[in-house]
């Protein structure tokens, strides 16, 4: 059972990113604050959830929380300033549009930037340990999901619509018969070594 928050007596948002892995598209990252007596047994680390899950919850998540946003950098943002700065961007991206102001952040993964004077604490697979952290996660990866679904349907040789722009074998074969899209990150070896 996850646990809701680190800080039950304070205002918390989680935080997590989706898309960092793949070879195409934005990272998306979701912050999330829930109520103090929200609970609900199927939430979990996205990873671990159907993709028919992750769609139940979502809206259960928005209409829930006291608050949530969504941030994105752009794959042409990532190749500037790369991957993991771009992770923590999106984060800040997702943080700045709260209405409201978290008293404190608590982060998936083990290394974020001070967002302005906000206090906050990283946690190794916390998507799978913390309720708000996990909130994020469902909506950074369904929204990142729509958005890869709809560029599928432009681009639909890559097969985005199944691989969201992971590098799957068909992926990167894809890139070999026809190239890079604008989509593409360029930064990351696009071709298997």
């Amino acid at each position: 059972m996850l646990k809701h928050s680190l800080h039950t007596n304070k205002l918390e948002a989680g935080c997590d990113e989706a898309g960092r892995g793949c070879l195409c598209g934005p990272v998306f990252a979701a912050a999330v604050i829930l109520p103090e007596d929200f609970k609900n047994s199927i939430l979990n680390d996205s990873k671990k959830l159907s993709d028919q899950q992750r769609k139940k919850l979502r809206p259960l998540i928005e209409e829930s929380a006291l608050a949530w946003a969504v941030g994105i950098v752009s794959a042409v943002e990532i190749d500037k300033i790369n991957i993991l700065q771009a992770s923590f961007l999106a984060m800040h991206r997702a943080i700045v549009q709260l209405k409201i102001i978290p008293e404190h952040l608590l982060i998936d993964g083990n290394r974020f930037i001070q967002f302005g004077s906000i206090p906050h604490t990283t946690v190794i697979e916390g998507d799978g340990k913390y309720l708000n952290i996990a909130a994020a996660s469902i909506l950074a990866k369904t929204y990142r999901d729509d958005y890869m679904d709809n560029l599928h349907e432009k681009y639909p040789a890559y097969n985005w619509i199944k691989n969201k722009g992971y590098g799957t074998k068909q992926h990167r074969a894809a890139i070999m018969e026809f190239g890079i899209t604008k989509h593409h990150r360029k930064t990351f070896r696009l071709l298997a070594p």
